[in-house]
């Protein structure tokens, strides 16, 4: 039983790109501490202040066609994220460059869950 809830887990993790990344970080003496670690390029952060009031405005538009719109332009950069991650970690070895992006990472992904959201509220 153990056995399996060990393989579930790395399962869950390895099916994740940020907790793939995460877990390949740390696994290379990386401190991810997402938590305390807040620093964040100001343009990312207005990028992302943007989008919300993009997505706010969606909502209460409740316009579908925007908000899918919305969602693959989302789903593009986060694509090109976890490229860019890969290619950090993989061809380049430069495990502090990948954490700066993984943490753009969560920021796209946690956007993508509250489009997910939005979605429901507009039915």
């Amino acid at each position: 039983m153990q056995m399996t809830t060990r393989v579930n887990e790395a399962y869950r993790i390895l099916r994740d790109p940020v907790q793939r990344a995460k877990h390949l970080l740390e696994r290379n003496g990386v401190d991810v501490a997402f938590e305390t670690d807040t620093q964040m390029p100001t343009d990312f952060l207005l990028q992302q202040l943007e989008t919300r009031e993009e997505l706010e405005g969606a909502i209460g538009r409740k316009d579908a066609a925007f908000l899918d719109a919305l969602k693959g332009r989302l789903a593009l950069q986060k694509k090109s994220l976890e490229a860019a991650i890969g290619e950090s970690i993989d061809a380049r070895n430069d495990h502090a460059g990948a954490k700066d992006l993984v943490r753009r990472l969560m920021f796209l992904q946690k956007i993508d869950q509250e489009i997910d959201a939005a979605f429901e509220a507009i039915e």
